[in-house]
C-alpha cells in the first residue's frame, strides 16, 4: 500500500493547488432546502449576515412552521442591524412558540439596540423566568 502511494507522489511538483483543479460549487439557486440551510449556517457563522439573509429568506417562505430556520434568520437580522424585520419576525415567533426562551430573549435584546429597553423588559424577564440568563 505504501508503494503505491509513493507512486502517486512520484512526479507531483508545485503546491497542491497547483495540481489539484479547484471545486466548482453549485449555484444558491441550484440547492436543496438542506443545502441551502447549511450554506446560510456557514455564512451566519462567518459574519456574512447580508448573504445569509438572501438564502434564509425563500427557505422561511417555503417552511414558515419550521422554527428553526425562523430563528436563524431572526438572529441573522439582528446581527445585521435589520432591527425592523427581526423584531416582526421574533414577535411572530412567539406568538406562534411561546416557549421559546431564546426568541424572548433576541426580542428582548432587538428592543433594547432599538433603543425600546423599556418595551423589552417584559420578553427579558419571560426569558429569564424561562432559564435563560439575560
Amino acid at each position: 500500500m505504501s508503494e503505491n502511494f509513493e507512486d502517486m507522489l512520484k512526479g507531483l511538483t508545485g503546491t497542491p493547488s497547483e495540481e489539484l483543479p479547484a471545486i466548482e460549487l453549485p449555484e444558491d439557486q441550484e440547492l436543496d432546502d438542506h443545502a441551502r440551510y447549511d450554506r446560510a449556517t456557514f455564512a451566519f457563522e462567518t459574519k456574512s449576515y447580508a448573504y445569509a439573509a438572501t438564502l434564509l429568506e425563500p427557505l422561511v417562505e417555503s417552511n414558515p412552521g419550521n422554527s428553526e430556520i425562523v430563528l436563524l434568520l431572526a438572529r441573522t437580522y439582528y446581527h445585521a442591524a435589520r432591527l425592523g424585520p427581526a423584531e416582526a419576525l421574533l414577535r411572530d415567533m412567539i406568538d406562534r412558540w411561546p416557549g421559546d426562551a431564546y426568541a424572548h430573549l433576541l426580542l428582548a435584546r432587538t428592543l433594547q439596540r432599538a433603543g425600546r429597553a423599556e418595551e423589552g423588559a417584559p420578553y427579558l424577564k419571560i426569558a429569564e423566568a424561562m432559564g435563560l440568563d439575560g
